[in-house]
């Protein structure tokens, strides 16, 4: 399981290098701190049971935060 979270943290890298390229840095600065996060995660040698209760919040704080922006903040 703690692959899979260096394998997170490969790809929210090729997505924060992308949006550098393509000048959304607000964007870029969140996917290189969860970049970061995930390769520290990956690291740690937790239990399975501690990784999957971390991705589900994640998850679910990803998916508010995501919901609450496209309803409230993104204009029609």
């Amino acid at each position: 399981m703690d692959r899979m979270f260096r394998v997170l943290g490969f790809w929210t890298l090729v997505i924060a290098l992308m949006s550098l390229a393509g000048d959304m840095i607000p964007m870029s600065l969140i996917f290189f701190f969860q970049t970061a996060v995930f390769v520290i995660l990956g690291y740690m040698r937790l239990s399975e049971r501690t990784y999957i209760l971390l991705f589900w919040g994640y998850m679910i704080i990803s998916f508010s935060g995501f919901t609450y922006w496209s309803f409230f903040k993104m204009s029609i």
